[in-house]
Parts: C-alpha cells; sequence; structure tokens
C-alpha cells in the first residue's frame, strides 16, 4: 500500500537516506527541509516530481509546522506517517563536546525544543486527520546513547530520552483510533553530516564493542523506519527498537 510519508530534516543525512528507502518502497514522501533548499531540491528531482515534494519549514515554529502539513497533504491528498528526525545544531564531536560543568540550560534548551517540541508540533498538527481516518504512524528518530553513553552528549541524549516518554504517551492515549508510535534508536551512525566529525577512534571503539562488529549505518535505521512505517506494523506501538549492532541488548 503506498502511503505519503513525512520525513523532518530530510534533505541530507539520515533523512534523506529515509526518503530515498520509502521511495524505493513504493511511498511518497514530503521532504522537509529548513536551510538546505538546494540540498532538498536535489533530492526530489533523484526520486522523481511524482514521489517527493520538498517543503521549508522550521519544526520548532508551530505556524510553520502548520503551513508545512497543509501543503503536504494538499500536495498528496493526505498524510500516513510522520518521521520527527529533524536534528538542530548538534554534531557528534568527542573533543569539542563541553563537559557538563561548562554546559548551559540554554544549551540543554536548544535541543528538546529541537527533539521534543519538534515532535509534539509535528504530531499534534498532523492528529486530526489519522484520528478522523482512524489510521496514522508516528515514527521518532532516537539514540541507543541514552542506554550506554560512549561519549557523554549530555544535552543531545536527554531530549533523545524525553522523547521516549513522549511518544509512549502518544502511543496510550491515540492508539484507541488505530495510531500507533514508536522510536527508531540507532547507534552513532557512519556518517551522516552530524556525525562527520566524529573521531575513527571513536567509531573503531563502538564497531568492536558490537556483536556484530560493525557501526551502525544511516540505512540500518531507514530499513527500521520503513518496515514501522509499512501495513505489516499496524500492531506494534509504544516500542523503541535499537538498531545498533547489538551495542546495547534490551
Amino acid at each position: 500500500m503506498t502511503r505519503t510519508v513525512l520525513v523532518t530534516g530530510s534533505s541530507r543525512g539520515l533523512g534523506a537516506t529515509i526518503a530515498r528507502t520509502l521511495v524505493n518502497e513504493g511511498h511518497q514522501v514530503i521532504i522537509n527541509y529548513n536551510n538546505s533548499k538546494e540540498s532538498a531540491e536535489h533530492l526530489v528531482a533523484e526520486l522523481g516530481n511524482e514521489r517527493a515534494i520538498a517543503i521549508k519549514a522550521d519544526v520548532t515554529n508551530r505556524k510553520e509546522v502548520n503551513q508545512l502539513i497543509s501543503e503536504g497533504t494538499k500536495h498528496f491528498g493526505q498524510i500516513d506517517v510522520v518521521v520527527n528526525n529533524a536534528l538542530v545544531n548538534f554534531k557528534f564531536d568527542p573533543v569539542k563536546q563541553q563537559p557538563f560543568i561548562d554546559l548551559s540550560w540554554e544549551d540543554y534548551q536548544q535541543q528538546i525544543d529541537g527533539t521534543l517540541k519538534a515532535a509534539f508540533n509535528i504530531v499534534q498538527s498532523v492528529a486530526p486527520q489519522f484520528i478522523e481516518r482512524k489510521h496514522g504512524a508516528v515514527i521518532s528518530i532516537g539514540t541507543n546513547l541514552f542506554q550506554n553513553p560512549v561519549v557523554p552528549y549530555h544535552e543531545y541524549t536527554t531530549a533523545k530520552a524525553g522523547l521516549i516518554g513522549f511518544t509512549r504517551n502518544i502511543a496510550a492515549e491515540l492508539g484507541q483510533y488505530g495510531i500507533t508510535a514508536n522510536v527508531v534508536s540507532g547507534g552513532l551512525l557512519k556518517t551522516t553530516d552530524a556525525s562527520s566529525v566524529t573521531t575513527p577512534d571513536v567509531f573503531d571503539l563502538i564497531a568492536q564493542s558490537t556483536p556484530l562488529k560493525k557501526v551502525t549505518t544511516p540505512q540500518d535505521v531507514a530499513n527500521m523506519v520503513s518496515f514501522l512505517a509499512s501495513d505489516k506494523a499496524t500492531g506494534i506501538t509504544g516500542q523503541n527498537y535499537t538498531v545498533d549492532g547489538g551495542l546495547t541488548m534490551n
């Protein structure tokens, strides 16, 4: 079944891999971007205008999110799935990461807004059409770092941990309308724009610590997102799926 999927922050990196995977599975995608217009337009050209559209929106801004949902719905007729993937101003840099004692609350707030406020805006804006049709899926991108902080990215990891609580409450309340909500938590991905500054020794350490002796790729995560977006996953909700080569085991 062809579904329309909104992927936030999908002009590049993991989001672009998710968008490509979904289109390859026969779905339609709304590519959301904030600053990377050129990358978004190139991705649409690659995927085809009949399958993809690019829409600019700052997902921390509710007015822009409402417009994003409205334009995407108008273009494809409806939205069936949302993927909360956007990452706001964060790099996985183990050298430049500030120690806890030097962090400010504003550092935390930026990541909380980029993760939780953005998910809140997206889900609350799209929920009315999900409820009306009694069908819909919310998929949010988390991290395994909240279980195993190989590098203590305090502000990022704290926000992502909160995303799991947000998701499970959505699952509990909106499940009566046929709406599912799940989290896909990847390991440190090799490689995205955000992880491009990660040092090789960190990647090597992670690889050697996993049963599979490999680092997680964006495609690994995209494959799980694609499954949760499909009609094969309608009986799954409130879960956090860790895709990290077995580094963390639930």
